[in-house]
Formats: C-alpha cells, structure tokens, sequence
C-alpha cells in the first residue's frame, strides 16, 4: 500500500532488524521476499504486516529479479525502501531506488519520520561520525544497525506470491567455497586478524607468531589483502570477504570500518589491539589494548609462553 516501508530480502541476514527499523516509521511494513520458501516463512515470523514471495529457481539469483521488483515496488508507492547491505541486496535496492527516482543512502542505522520527512541516522567516515539525513519520500537505504535473533510471532504475517514475470537472463552456472573455506577461517575458535597498523609485509611473522601461541588463524582486514597483497584474498575477513564466528577474535592495528565489523558479528569475545584510543574497533571489542602492536604482540606473546 501506499506509504508503507517496503524491507527487501534476499537472505535472512538482519531481516529482523530491518523490520523493526521501519516500524519506527510508522505506518505499515511489508517484506519483499525473493528466494526460496521458506525465506518467505522467515520473513512472515519476522514481524511485517505482510509477505510479497518472488520466488526463484535454484540456477537463477535474485538479481534476475531486480529491474521487475523495482517496477513492481514503485508502483506500491513506498515511503521507504530498505535492504541489507549484500550484494543482492544492493542490487535489488539500487533498482527500486531508480525506479522510485530516489537516492541509495548506506550505512543506514535509524528511521523516523517527521512531518512528511524521512530522518535517517547513518554511520559514515569509517563508523567515526554518524550523519543526521532529511530526505522527502521515497527513500531507500541500505541497513548497517547491528542485527537481532529472529524469535517466532505469535501469528506469522500472510504470504502472498508476487508474480514479476521471467527473470532476466543471469543464471548461476556453478557454486564453489573459496579457497578461504578451507584456509581453517569459517570453523576457527581463534583467529588473529590483522590491519594497517602493520608497517610491511616483513613484519607478518609477529602476527604468525601470536597466532601460533594462542591455536590461531590468521585473518586480515581488506588492505591488507586487495591494496597490498600482503596476505591472500582468502583471509580477508569483511563484508565481502570472510563472515566468521570465532570463540575468540583478536584485531592487531585495525580501525574497525564498518566493512570489516560486518564479518566478525557473530564473534564471541572481541580483543582489539590499536595505537588510537578513538579507533571505532574499540566500541565493538570486549578488551582493548591501546597501544603500538609492535610492543603489545611481544609481550602477548612472552605471556602466553609464561
């Protein structure tokens, strides 16, 4: 319905925090479900008022569906657009935001509305700054707010299949784990995970060797691995690199950028190791240590040794 806050998914990453962000708008809130059954069913239990389910065949991806959908949801007239931020869903986003003739807002935290205006707090600068945003509807953001368990409502929202036509031609031709998947990150209990507090490549044995005295692997933050080629592309651990879920996380010199903090939500005890007492890993971390790591990890290590 018109002025509803349409949340799209594509997977069930932060479905129900994007539900209960668009509550905050008042008004109703429907779920764009394009996957499989029981994606649908998820989404029902989530919380919205009701299910639209595009559903898709096992070879087609849900960026078949993306130019349809937006059509579809422009027509419905949404307030507020709002996905995860995944490759399918800024794909899917980004299509409903050309069709609705609205900008794609990231980092997206918190939603209200306020007097025919959306008021979207957003993080941005690397997490250091969150940005205050008024923009007249339609808007579609793309969610960055810490995500929350999905628990069963009492009475499940009804589901209705949304028929968007044959998808366009992209076809999933065939699925691999990357080399990472066996690299030991996804089942790690401890990983050591390192950033650019690290001054060369020469100096990566410092790393190895914490790992070594804790059983850990090692991961690394996205320059790491993409601008200096340091460690391989597999032990990037971030929004589109690795997502794990280690006993124990411990951040040698990374800042904490919104990217990187993605793939390490579901870790259970943070330890964060950086020379800025301001760095935004320290809001995430259980334990920091401010500190150069170049005299930290020697005396991490001496310890574990004792």
């Amino acid at each position: 319905m018109a002025g509803d806050c349409w949340v799209i998914a594509a997977g069930e990453r932060r479905l129900g925090a994007m539900v209960s962000a668009a509550r905050q708008l008042g008004g109703g809130v429907r779920v764009a479900a394009v996957g499989p059954q029981s994606l649908a069913e998820t989404a029902a239990a989530a919380g919205p008022d009701a299910v639209a389910w595009v559903e898709t065949a096992r070879d087609v991806p849900a960026e078949a569906y993306a130019a349809a959908l937006g059509r579809a949801l422009a027509a419905a007239g949404p307030r507020m657009v709002l996905a995860a931020p995944t490759p399918q869903g800024r794909a899917l986003a980004g299509a409903a935001a050309a069709a609705l003739g609205a900008a794609v807002i990231p980092g997206v935290l918190h939603l209200s509305f306020d007097g025919g205006t959306v008021v979207t707090d957003r993080m941005d600068l690397s997490g250091r700054v969150v940005e205050t945003i008024e923009s007249a509807p339609p808007v579609a953001g793309l969610f960055a707010g810490e995500d929350i368990a999905l628990s069963a409502a009492a009475v499940s929202a009804p589901i209705e299949r949304l028929d968007l036509g044959d998808p366009a031609g992209i076809r999933i031709e065939k699925a691999e784990p990357v080399s990472g998947a066996h690299a030991g990150l996804a089942d790690a209990e401890r990983i050591v995970a390192v950033g650019r507090g690290l001054k060369a490549a020469a100096d990566l044995p410092l790393v190895q060797g914490l790992a070594t005295a804790l059983g850990a692997e090692v991961g690394c933050s996205m320059p790491i691995a993409d601008d200096f080629g340091w460690v391989s592309k597999e032990r990037y651990i971030g929004r589109s690199g690795q997502h794990v879920s280690p006993r124990l996380y411990l951040a040698i010199g990374i800042s904490g950028a919104p990217q990187h903090l993605d793939g390490v939500r579901d870790a259970k005890v943070v330890v964060a190791v950086n020379a800025d007492p301001d760095a935004p890993i320290f809001r995430r971390a259980d334990y920091g240590i401010v500190g150069d790591l170049y005299e930290v990890i020697p005396a991490l290590v001496a310890a574990l040794d004792a």
